[in-house]
């Protein structure tokens, strides 16, 4: 090998360009911080909200300045895309953190064992003391009794769109899904409301688990009708050539298939609905005793439980620790069935590999 040919070989790579190193967009986003709190104390800005708005624009637009000095502007559009992406993903979750820091801060005040054991009672809302115990009982009646006869309908609906739906019967279920997917709340309240004053009936539980089962039964045909779009083809084909029928095909092939997907589509349904308070504020009224019977008398229900509590709340710090407290056992509900949906998707999903 000549001398030409070795000094040729010690030469760097022409093809590739210089670039940032990794550390630099923690070195950017650093330098962006420190610059935006300058400029905030500079421009007598309270809000940390602006500061970080700042931050966020300096950080996009030095990610491109320096990326276009040194990597060239193709690479430095790419840069520039990643750091929006970044942004925007910080913009989400902070208000989320926010929202949590502050439910937890303010409601370990006066959640304990007492807290979550006993009603309220003969307690007034001015008065320390009370808990939530008739409210965890009303929401676990009503969103149970709900999920009962919303889940079925909803999950044998998607079905019947997937599997048989053909013509303008199919195609008038799916508008009247999509309609009821969007309406208020509040109108699935007044509906039942109407049927209760034409039978001239009193506020009770159940009246409450109809209102929420309409507003349920929408999501859960949207998410089964999307698992069961999931499920090859191929694995209806092959049931229905070995000579099975249909509704077994898809009692034992599509179903199980799906199952995760379906349940956990039924499981973020339970969550959306277990806050809602206007058709609650409506039908069951509230009720500051406990009443274990769904189907006779007004009920309690934790977001009843926040508002009212809320509203008591201007000259009473204790009613204000209350509702801080319930919407921190509300928000752990939710979350709860929202890992227990998680593990069930992981559970039940289709086994890859050997």
């Amino acid at each position: 090998m000549s001398h030409a040919t070795a000094v040729a070989d010690k030469r760097p790579s022409t093809l590739r360009g210089a670039s940032l190193p990794s550390w630099s967009p923690y070195a950017i986003a650093a330098g962006s911080v420190v610059v935006a709190v300058g400029i905030g104390l500079a421009a007598g800005l309270d809000s940390k909200v602006q500061w970080g708005l700042i931050a966020g624009l300096l950080f996009v637009a030095g990610t491109y300045g320096i990326a276009a000095k040194v990597e060239g502007r193709r690479q430095a559009k790419d840069r520039i895309a990643t750091s929006l992406v970044w942004v925007a993903f910080i913009l989400a979750v902070v208000p989320l953190v926010s929202l949590l820091w502050t439910t937890i801060a303010r409601g370990v005040k006066v959640l304990d064992i007492y807290f979550l054991t006993h009603s309220m009672g003969v307690v007034a809302d001015s008065e320390p003391g009370g808990g939530i115990y008739h409210a965890i009982i009303g929401t676990l009646e009503q969103v149970g009794l709900a999920t009962l006869i919303g889940a079925p309908i909803g999950i044998l609906t998607a079905i019947y769109l997937v599997e048989y739906g053909r013509g303008g019967l199919a195609k008038a279920v799916t508008f009247f899904v999509d309609v009821m997917t969007g309406i208020p709340s509040i109108v699935a309240g007044l509906f039942i409301l109407s049927l209760m004053l034409m039978f001239d009936m009193q506020p009770f539980g159940f009246a409450g688990s109809l209102a929420l089962a309409i507003l349920m039964m929408p999501v859960v045909v949207r998410s089964t009708e999307e698992m069961l779009k999931l499920v090859p083809n191929e694995l209806r084909e092959a049931s229905l050539a070995l000579g099975v029928p249909k509704w077994r095909t898809i009692l034992k092939v599509v179903v199980p298939t799906s199952i995760g997907g379906i349940i956990t589509g039924v499981m973020l349904a339970i969550a959306r609905i277990a806050g809602e308070t206007a058709p609650v504020l409506l039908l069951v009224f509230g009720n500051p005793f406990i009443n274990n019977n769904p189907f006779e008398g007004a009920q309690a229900s934790l977001p009843l439980y926040i508002y009212q509590q809320y509203s008591q709340s201007a000259g009473s710090t204790a009613a204000y620790d209350r509702a801080w407290a319930a919407s921190l056992t509300l928000i752990a509900f939710v979350m709860i069935l929202n890992l227990v949906a998680r593990a069930i998707a992981r559970w039940k999903a289709p086994k890859t590999g050997r």
